[in-house]
């Protein structure tokens, strides 16, 4: 969660501002894609603190993404901001005609586990038709994996 009821968000060349201030971007290494048959990516890793000290990691795909320049967004009374840490690949609050601004009533509760994990953005991952593929498409490692 991002920002709470009568915040002001807005992305500025890929840095998040809240009312009006910068969240603290520092750069925190890279994320290298291991896929295979996939050639390796290298996807920059920052950390972003917010206001309230909490600090997570985010990734930045694409230095001139799409969200990452935006107008003012200003959290309306009950609703929610909500990001996606894979920034240039999540459909989340800045993407008003698909997520928008989330209405309290839609909480059910705090995420603790990643319960499941697919390799769902590659060519050919998980298709439903060929079962006998998807052991190999599963993200073993991230299964029953905590969320901090």
């Amino acid at each position: 969660m991002i920002g709470l009821p009568g915040d002001e968000i807005q992305m500025k060349n890929g840095q998040l501002f809240i009312n009006g201030q910068a969240v603290p971007k520092v750069r925190d290494g890279e994320f290298v894609t291991r896929e295979d048959g996939i050639p390796a990516r290298h996807i920059p890793v920052y950390d972003e603190t917010l206001p309230n000290g909490v600090k997570y990691q985010v990734l930045d795909s694409d230095p001139n993404g799409p969200y990452d320049n935006t107008g003012v967004y200003k959290v309306p009374e009950g609703h929610y901001f909500m990001m996606g840490d894979n920034r240039d690949n999540s459909t989340d609050s800045r993407v008003r005609s698909a997520v928008g601004f989330v209405p309290f009533e839609n909480f059910v509760g705090r995420a603790e586990v990643i319960f499941f994990s697919a390799k769902v953005d590659e060519p050919d991952a998980l298709r439903w038709w060929s079962p006998w593929t998807w052991p190999f498409d599963i993200r073993w490692n991230r299964f029953f994996h905590l969320v901090r």
